[in-house]
């Protein structure tokens, strides 16, 4: 498989973080969208949302969007319950992560520490971005409260998918020792087998 990637995005992060706790052989290609490598003719004929990342299978079939390349190698395995309820848990998570958690908790990030997007960090975008990313991380802290991980007891694609922005939110200006059940189950899923920084590759 070949996984086209950006070695500091989270959502490129989620899957490398599956296939290392599943053994997967791949290969990265590296992309850069600061040098447009995205937008390439040849890239955006593979997916033309020109996004990163990008699994390409072995037999040449490509699929887009991170927690959509998260189910489909979770399929199978320990990572997506078997119980039908506990399965609607990890999807619920799933789409919380991409619709009230990434867009505030990551875009924060970028603002804030990439600068070909200062521009666009305006003191009412850091203010939503900060309002909203807090919203999500009180959420994810009352249900860890009582709960050891995001689906049912065990550690699932709902825990890599939120694990991938949530442990750099300080970056992005996020307190996390405001949300001490956040930080106790960062600890638990780094603590899990077979886990690898954002930093590796393969």
């Amino acid at each position: 498989m070949i996984l086209y990637s950006m070695i500091d995005s989270g959502n490129c992060y989620k899957p490398r973080l599956l296939m290392a706790k599943l053994g997967l052989s791949f290969t990265t290609v590296e992309m850069s969208s600061h040098a447009g490598d995205t937008r390439k003719a040849d890239f955006v004929a593979k997916n033309p949302n020109a996004m990163v990342p990008l699994l390409e299978l072995d037999d040449g079939r490509r699929l887009a969007e991170s927690n959509a390349i998260l189910l489909y190698l979770a399929e199978g395995t320990r990572f997506l319950p078997t119980d039908r309820y506990e399965r609607g848990l990890a999807y619920q998570w799933l789409f919380f992560e991409q619709y009230s958690h990434e867009p505030y908790i990551a875009v924060r990030k970028v603002l804030l520490t990439v600068p070909e997007r200062a521009r666009d960090a305006t003191p009412e975008r850091l203010a939503v971005t900060l309002e909203r990313g807090n919203k999500a991380l009180g959420v994810m802290n009352r249900h860890l409260e009582t709960h050891t991980f995001f689906s049912g007891g065990a550690y699932s694609v709902a825990d890599i998918a939120l694990y991938a922005y949530t442990h750099t939110a300080e970056k992005g200006g996020f307190q996390l020792d405001a949300y001490p059940a956040v930080v106790a189950w960062l600890g638990r899923v780094e603590a899990d087998p077979g886990h690898v920084p954002i930093g590796w590759v393969g």
